[in-house]
């Protein structure tokens, strides 16, 4: 199927575009509502939009920047149609916005990192390289300080356990990598890993992945 996707700058979202967006966050699982979706236009540089001729099938906002030198692609709110093309939106999401970082990052390994509330989100790191957290590893010095460093990127400086990646919320909703796959039978270990994400106080779990050089150059598959 082939899509409409468009990726531009944030402040030239319209206040129709936002009431498209809000059709599909406020009833979904995720916790978000139209006033959190309101403040992203102002916190977030770029902005994707996948559509099927009118139709909104799924959003993403995201900026590409350096954090200490390292190029990074961050997802901030994110948000994908229950509707059977939901796998083959996520990735044009993706894609438009790898072909972006390697313009912007050329021959260089990309981290991509985001934040999920439920086990079906990892979707969005699939074909990534050296994903954190991920079931039965234990993360490493540097890794637990990337936690750090992202959770103070998303505004979250303090909140997060650099051991789990978990950033404890207030109750408020959070801006989220919010997918859920058309299959909902997730690997076990992926669930258990989401396990101390406590969703009545809107936590959040941190993950990030590399994206390389060679194969951001070539086309970026999941």
């Amino acid at each position: 199927m082939t899509f409409d996707v468009e990726t531009k700058d944030c402040t030239a979202l319209s206040d129709g575009e936002l009431a498209d967006m809000a059709d599909i966050v406020t009833d979904g699982p995720a916790g978000l509502d139209i006033g959190l979706l309101s403040k992203q236009r102002d916190e977030w540089v770029l902005v994707t939009q996948v559509r099927d001729e009118a139709r909104l099938l799924g959003f993403s906002f995201c900026t590409l920047e350096r954090i200490g030198g390292t190029p990074c692609v961050l997802w901030g709110l994110v948000s994908v149609k229950r509707c059977a093309e939901r796998e083959a939106v996520l990735d044009a999401l993706r894609a438009d916005q790898f072909r972006k970082a390697v313009l912007a990052f050329p021959d260089e390994d990309v981290l991509v990192a985001t934040r999920l509330r439920e086990p079906g989100g990892f979707a969005a790191l699939s074909g990534l390289e050296e994903i954190c957290p991920r079931p039965g590893y234990k993360v490493s010095g540097e890794e637990r300080a990337w936690s750090r460093r992202l959770a103070k990127r998303f505004g979250a400086d303090g909140r997060v356990d650099d051991r789990s990646f978990v950033v404890r919320g207030d109750g408020s909703p959070c801006p989220v990598f919010d997918y859920e796959p058309e299959d909902p039978a997730f690997d076990p270990k992926v669930v258990e890993l989401m396990g101390s994400v406590d969703a009545d106080r809107r936590d959040a779990l941190i993950v990030f992945g590399w994206a390389m050089s060679e194969e951001l150059a070539t086309g970026f598959k999941p």
